[in-house]
């Protein structure tokens, strides 16, 4: 049943996106200490310049806690929420070795160049920095869209949309502050704010929206962008605790686009694998 809300209809119920935004918020809530440890270590091989796991390390945590974490009860709604879009398959097939798509090549080139720069966040780092500006643009994106919703610029938003943007906000926010602290962990400073040289297509993008619908389309590419751009990571960098991390993460995020196709009302198929295409490249960085 959808819903009619001052011109806008959302495809499916408030029931149903609370339901899926609550399984949204416990998948993620069971990541967070794999996500933790994995920043951790990363932070540890980075500073010490090893990139190898040791036995009983955090790989096979990783691994028991993706089992946990689809196996756990939660329901068929989560494990296709978690599989939307390939991210699973995808991020494991990539961690385990698999082939790197041949559209890799440009962004790995890309990652050279930048690294020439005088950016004090090279190698993996610049990576991590990356990862951050994304999630910080994601929170950004949903605060000016609360807002904007708030203010009455977005028609009536029915609840349980601005329930789903508040939680992924935070979502993203949990996600930015565990890659931050690999930053200053290495002894490098914290991103803030968004460097990112798209930012200001971004925000002009959310000031032009009049629906929830325009907004959801905008957050849409900002999650797919996001999930892509770990999956490069996972295939690119070279610290196993950056390989961790990321693909920890992006089942979460690939979850918010999954629920955002919902929004859109439509069926997000899972694919077999998830392309990169939509991945940011670290030239986009402005730092």
């Amino acid at each position: 049943m959808s819903t009619q809300r001052g011109g806008w209809e959302l495809p499916i119920s408030e029931g149903q996106l609370t339901r899926l935004t609550r399984d949204m918020e416990e998948a993620h809530r069971e990541t967070l200490p794999v996500m933790r440890a994995s920043g951790a270590d990363l932070t540890e091989q980075v500073t010490a310049g090893g990139t190898r796991v040791e036995a009983g390390g955090t790989r096979e945590a990783h691994e028991d806690r993706s089992h946990e974490l689809d196996a756990s009860g939660a329901t068929g709604r989560r494990r296709f929420l978690l599989g939307a879009g390939g991210a699973g398959a995808a991020f494991l097939l990539a961690a385990c070795g698999g082939g790197k798509s041949s559209s890799s090549s440009q962004p790995a080139a890309d990652a050279s160049a930048a690294a020439l720069d005088a950016s004090p966040y090279t190698g993996d780092l610049k990576i991590v920095a990356l990862a951050v500006a994304l999630e910080n643009q994601a929170v950004g994106a949903y605060k000016a869209a609360l807002a904007a919703a708030k203010a009455g610029k977005l028609g009536t938003v029915p609840p349980a949309v601005s329930t789903f943007a508040t939680t992924a906000m935070a979502q993203h926010m949990d996600h930015a502050a565990a890659w931050n602290a690999v930053l200053t962990g290495a002894g490098k400073p914290a991103i803030k704010g968004v460097p990112l040289s798209d930012q200001k297509q971004v925000t002009q993008a959310l000031g032009q929206a009049k629906d929830v619908s325009a907004v959801a389309k905008l957050a849409l590419q900002l999650e797919d962008q996001a999930a892509q751009t770990y999956l490069f990571a996972v295939s690119n960098v070279k610290s196993v605790g950056a390989i961790q991390t990321a693909a920890t993460i992006a089942p979460v995020e690939a979850m918010h686009a999954a629920i955002l196709h919902f929004v859109l009302g439509q069926y997000p198929v899972p694919d077999a694998f998830l392309p990169i295409d939509k991945a940011a490249k670290p030239s986009l960085l402005t730092v």
